[in-house]
């Protein structure tokens, strides 16, 4: 079982709080987005175009089980993962940490949205409606939110580092 789980939009900092999380806690990192790059032998923007959001989404549902079931470090999830049923399930049963971003500090962090599939035309407008919508399902799942916005992702990493810690000696 995953020491904890991380969740939230694009441009949260899911993966690179992660890689600085699993090192400050000594554990692995696990990314269900390189998991399914790696079994596909293509990138996940390739995989949208290729196949669709409907067959990424089935594939990412099973990528997440299989990685929750597996894992005993940390595990950052895509975005949208938290949109299918089964994997807000499984979520119940773990600590999960909600990376919470606000438009302008995703905007800067995904840049234009190359290799982006949900952000085909209007980045900022899709960002924005990309939060908007997800918001209350990441709330939903999330044994902990922890704000982004103008913080290093050292920062972040610390703060959710430490809650962890305090949580466990309770």
């Amino acid at each position: 079982m995953p020491a904890v789980v991380l969740v939230g939009p694009m441009g949260a900092g899911k993966s690179t709080v992660g890689a600085l999380l699993a090192s400050r806690l000594g554990l692995a990192l696990r990314d269900t987005d390189d998991d399914i790059a790696a079994a596909a032998g293509k990138s996940v923007q390739d995989i949208f175009v290729d196949e669709g959001e409907e067959h990424f989404r089935a594939v990412e549902a099973e990528a997440v089980a299989a990685a929750l079931a597996e894992h005993d470090g940390v595990v950052s999830l895509g975005g949208g993962a938290v949109l299918a049923d089964q994997t807000r399930i499984l979520l119940k049963e773990h600590t999960v940490v909600y990376l919470r971003v606000g438009v302008a500090d995703a905007v800067k962090r995904v840049g234009l949205g190359s290799g982006r599939p949900l952000l085909l035309g209007n980045v900022r407008g899709r960002i924005k409606a990309l939060l908007e919508e997800r918001a209350p399902i990441y709330e939903s799942v999330a044994t902990l939110t922890v704000d982004t916005d103008s913080r290093s992702a050292d920062d972040v990493a610390a703060e959710i580092a430490t809650a962890l810690t305090t949580t466990e000696q309770k």
